[in-house]
């Protein structure tokens, strides 16, 4: 890749592996790129350890959604959800070379484009939203869609899986969080976040981002925005260059610094205690790597 592409290059989405020793990042040009985090995080590592092991071709549009079961990963891009064996990955064997074994088209939707995706521990189905404003559910075991929720009026940009109730929330390009119930189905409950004064941003538009929950606390963001829940700290990454430590009430502890110019998203690995980093990537082809979330360590590099 040439220095032009890697200039306008974008990062849409990470993952961790399994094991939590590998990193996978895909761009705006259809890229995936495998990073080991051992070989980067090792007291030898030299500037090549901050290289890919691995970059293939997985879609012919954007790469928008990542996500690791315990033996594949999964991409979307435009409409097309595709499984990559992580056993196969790691080996440093190209897709592209050994297609039958190490990649699987999983399926494909007419739609614009697939945001996001979750798995619903409960049943091991894939949970899948996009721009044709529904949310699609597969069976993982048959790759058979079994349901379609209806409801959002909008491209749906975000999910997330409430384990102790049972539920599916998702964001969207309408402003509007709605709650379903997996069991059922059924929608539960909708809140339209603009709605509310104290949370519009009328400078940003209405559209919701991104969604994180935990026990008891579900968060939404509101614009350009990524954010996670960490402990008791909300860290969010969005138009700027810095992730943003908050609290639960909105105060803004820490701006931490980064490379890219603005940030899409922003992933922590729990997986691996040797590995637990948190790692952000926006408009750059650089994706920068936190051993401590106060600072920068180094960056990984497509």
């Amino acid at each position: 890749m040439g220095p032009v592409e890697l200039l306008h290059m974008s990062v849409f989405s990470q993952s961790f592996s399994p094991c939590g020793r590998f990193l996978a990042a895909g761009n705006n040009y259809g890229e995936i790129a495998v990073f080991s985090l051992s070989a980067a995080l090792s007291p030898d590592a030299s500037e090549g350890s901050q290289k890919p092991i691995l970059n293939f071709t997985a879609h012919d549009g954007p790469v928008f959604t990542l996500l690791s079961t315990d033996t594949h990963l999964l991409s979307a891009g435009k409409g097309e959800i595709s499984a990559w064996s992580w056993a196969e990955l790691i080996k440093k064997v190209s897709p592209i070379n050994s297609r039958n074994t190490s990649t699987q088209l999983v399926t494909s939707l007419e739609i614009p484009e697939i945001n996001a995706m979750i798995i619903n521990p409960k049943d091991n189905s894939l949970i899948a939203g996009g721009g044709d404003n529904n949310i699609h559910i597969m069976d993982m075991e048959t790759g058979i869609f079994k349901s379609v929720l209806k409801g959002h009026t909008d491209y749906i940009h975000c999910l997330c899986f409430k384990e102790r109730e049972g539920e599916i929330l998702s964001g969207g390009e309408d402003g509007a969080v709605r709650i379903w119930d997996s069991r059922t189905n059924r929608p539960v409950h909708c809140i339209e976040v603009f709605r509310y004064k104290e949370c519009t941003c009328p400078q940003f538009g209405k559209w919701i981002s991104c969604l994180a929950t935990d026990s008891d606390w579900m968060l939404c963001g509101g614009g350009p925005l990524e954010a996670v829940f960490h402990q008791d700290l909300i860290m969010s990454v969005g138009e700027g260059p810095y992730v943003s430590h908050c609290l639960h009430g909105g105060t803004v502890k820490a701006q931490i610094p980064c490379t890219p110019s603005s940030l899409n998203t922003l992933a922590l690995n729990l997986k691996n205690t040797e590995h637990r980093v948190m790692t952000v990537g926006g408009s750059s082809h650089q994706i920068d790597v936190f051993t401590n979330f106060s600072s920068r360590t180094f960056s990984l590099s497509f």
